[in-house]
């Protein structure tokens, strides 16, 4: 069986993964906004994260089954989130992901990362005693 053009360009290998992880995490920790928070969540050690991160990555784009954390309970419980740090969460990755793959692999990854980030919102948006600060960025609900 072969894969077809599209799958060669948008399915990344596990070394491009483990470079896009270590790259946007440099950049991560070097925020100004970001780095503190991820650094208040992580503390000084970034390898078992790093790690995480990659089996997490693997398991969203080649659908390894190699992450089986709860991400969203684990960030609720990290302080200091707001709606305009995933803005940045987003732009940093994107720009990551441009920086390093061609286009179509790039945008595969920005795909899902703005998905991810879609989820996080609206679940920090259920949690929020305030919501309607959330609202802004989420799309409109659909009722049947």
């Amino acid at each position: 069986m072969s894969l077809s053009s599209d799958a060669i360009y948008t399915q990344p290998s596990e070394s491009q993964i483990e470079d896009l992880v270590a790259t946007f995490y440099a950049r991560i920790r070097s925020d100004p906004e970001l780095g503190p928070i991820f650094r208040q969540a992580i503390g000084e050690d970034w390898g078992p994260h790093l790690r995480t991160m990659c089996s997490f990555w693997s398991s969203v784009m080649l659908t390894t089954g190699k992450y089986k954390g709860r991400p969203i309970p684990a960030h609720l419980k990290i302080g200091g989130i707001e709606p305009r740090h995933f803005a940045q969460w987003l732009s940093l990755f994107e720009a990551t992901a441009h920086d390093l793959f061609p286009p179509a692999l790039a945008a595969a990854f920005v795909e899902r990362a703005k998905k991810i980030a879609e989820s996080f919102k609206l679940a920090f948006a259920f949690h929020s005693p305030d919501p309607a600060q959330w609202a802004a960025g989420l799309p409109p609900l659909v009722r049947p």
